[in-house]
């Protein structure tokens, strides 16, 4: 049985933490480029990467507010069919 509800809250969580990953990469590789004493002139941009991640964050924390709603509810109709 799927359980479409379910499926898009483990879904959400599965895509924001692939985002995360992909995020926390880009700010080691900055990081990591600057501290290598890079001749680069240009001063190392972080606060897009650090913005997504707080996105990300936010968007695993209401995926797994809707997987949390999808088993309240699920109990709840086991209970009354009990």
């Amino acid at each position: 049985m799927s359980i479409p509800a379910l499926n898009a809250g483990i879904k959400g969580i599965h895509q924001g933490l692939n985002n995360m990953r992909r995020d926390a990469s880009a700010i080691a590789q900055a990081i990591n480029t600057d501290a290598a004493g890079s001749n680069n002139e240009r001063p190392v941009d972080v606060a897009g990467p650090l913005v997504n991640l707080k996105i990300d964050s936010l968007q695993i924390q209401a995926s797994g507010k809707v997987v949390e709603s999808v088993s309240d509810i699920i109990g709840s109709l086991l209970d009354v069919t009990a």
